[in-house]
C-alpha cells in the first residue's frame, strides 16, 4: 500500500487545496472522503489533461466576460440616470432609491446591469447627485452619475 496518493482536486477543500490543483493525500483519505464527495479524482494522465484542459477554457471565458466589463464600464462612466421620487420638505424624499430602481433606470436606457452589481452601502433617500459605485468584480469598478429628483 502506498504511504501516499496524487488527486486533482474538482473543488476547494479547506486545508488541503483549491479546485484544480494536484495534491498529495493518504490513501485511505482519498478514497474514504474525496473521492465518494466528487471533491477529488484520481491523478492520472487523462484527468491532468482535461484539467489542464478546462482551465483554458475558462480562462479564455474569464478574458471575454472581463473585456466585456471593460467595455460597460466605460460606457457607463458616460452615462448618468435620474430617479424621480415624491420628496418632502428639506430634500428628503418619501420611500429610497434601492440598487433595484437604479438598475431599472438603466434598463430603460436599454443598459441592462444587474442590480448586484450596484453597491449601495445604503438606499439613497435625499435629493440631489449621487455617485454609486457599479461592481463589475475585483478591479473593475466605476462610478455612476445618479441624480434623485424630488417631484
Amino acid at each position: 500500500m502506498p504511504a501516499s496518493i496524487q488527486v486533482i482536486l474538482t473543488k476547494d477543500v479547506d486545508n488541503l487545496g483549491r479546485a484544480g490543483e494536484v495534491v498529495t493525500v493518504r490513501p485511505g483519505y482519498g478514497r474514504n472522503m474525496l473521492f465518494p464527495r466528487g471533491l477529488a479524482l484520481a491523478a492520472t494522465r487523462g484527468n491532468i489533461a482535461e484539467v489542464e484542459h478546462r482551465k483554458r477554457v475558462i480562462a479564455r471565458e474569464r478574458a471575454k466576460v472581463e473585456e466585456e466589463h471593460k467595455k460597460m464600464a466605460i460606457h457607463l462612466a458616460t452615462v448618468s440616470v435620474a430617479v424621480a421620487r415624491k420628496a418632502g420638505e428639506g430634500g428628503r424624499i418619501f420611500g429610497s432609491v434601492t440598487s433595484k430602481d437604479i438598475s431599472e433606470a438603466l434598463g430603460a436606457q436599454n443598459i441592462a446591469i444587474d442590480r448586484k452589481l450596484v453597491h449601495l452601502p445604503e438606499p439613497l433617500r435625499e435629493v440631489g447627485d449621487h455617485e454609486v459605485p457599479i461592481r463589475f468584480s475585483r478591479d473593475i469598478t466605476v462610478d455612476l452619475k445618479v441624480k434623485v429628483v424630488g417631484i
